[in-house]
């Protein structure tokens, strides 16, 4: 259970100490605390304007100490109560920590990609759209100086196929494959695999499948695979030519038949924008 807020306005050095060890175990605790302190210090203030517009002095000595305290327990006290400042404080710092990325399209169940596997449990640091585009845009940037295709495409593509990283494809005994594209392991693939059950469309309506897909030694080698993919397959050209855009990139693959979802394309679509949004609040 987590432990109950300071009842006091605690910017001293034990007080920051141990927010920052709160925030090492619980980040949202610990946002929570520093934008309910925020707001008490701000009220502390707010009251001790009211009360220097209603009296001619402050009060002298003990008087003017016991204000000053009256105050401060006034202030804490009206903090953190729901609608107040503490609230849109949290919120805010929240979204630029990546804590709370915002909505992210939702994709029916019953039209899944066709090469998304079966549903896995959530895995850190993946719990966040946010957390996803920072932990693989140092590998998509490098993909996008082989490619030319711009980084922001690429992150979304393996966010639609990995579910913001929460159906990544694993292994029979749960490690990970390390696939954020989907790419299957045809008869030319000479490295590891992981056999898992996806969705394919046939005729349009779709189909539970076991498929071989291939498996790799991290992330940043799954954008290199996908990176010689679209570069040396010339199935892949169009989609290369057409990158300069969003619509032309995702409509490329989905006509080159990179997946067998009818919807692929608008899919892809709306996580390019939702990729796009994100990478710009984290730069604010």
């Amino acid at each position: 259970m987590a432990a109950p807020p300071s009842s006091a306005i605690g910017f001293d050095l034990r007080a920051l100490q141990g927010l920052q060890a709160r925030a090492a175990t619980d980040p949202k605790a610990a946002v929570r605390e520093a934008a309910r302190q925020f707001e008490a210090l701000f009220m502390q203030e707010l009251v001790k304007s009211m009360r220097a517009t209603t009296l001619e002095q402050s009060l002298p000595g003990e008087g003017a100490l016991a204000g000053s305290m009256l105050d401060q327990q006034f202030a804490t006290q009206l903090a953190g109560l729901p609608g107040g400042l503490s609230e849109a404080i949290q919120k805010q710092l929240e979204r630029q920590m990546g804590l709370a990325p915002g909505p992210i399209p939702a994709t029916p169940r019953a039209a899944e990609p066709a090469v998304l596997p079966e549903s896995k449990p959530t895995r850190i640091p993946q719990r966040g759209a946010a957390g996803f585009i920072e932990q693989h845009s140092a590998a998509a940037r490098a993909a996008e100086r082989q490619t030319g295709i711009p980084a922001s495409f690429m992150v979304a593509q393996a966010a639609l196929e990995t579910g913001w990283g929460r159906k990544e494809i694993n292994h029979a005994d749960g490690s990970p494959s390390y696939n954020l594209f989907g790419i299957k392991a045809g008869p030319g693939w000479r490295g590891a695999v992981a056999e898992v059950t996806t969705t394919e469309f046939v005729g349009g309506k779709p189909q539970k499948v076991v498929a071989r897909f291939r498996a790799y030694g991290s992330h940043a080698e799954s954008f290199a695979d996908y990176a010689r993919l679209m570069k040396d397959s010339p199935r892949y050209q169009p989609v290369l030519a057409a990158a300069g855009s969003a619509t032309g990139f995702a409509e490329g693959l989905q006509k080159a038949g990179y997946a067998t979802d009818p919807a692929y394309a608008d899919k892809l679509g709306r996580v390019i924008n939702t990729t796009l949004r994100l990478q710009r609040s984290l730069q604010v």
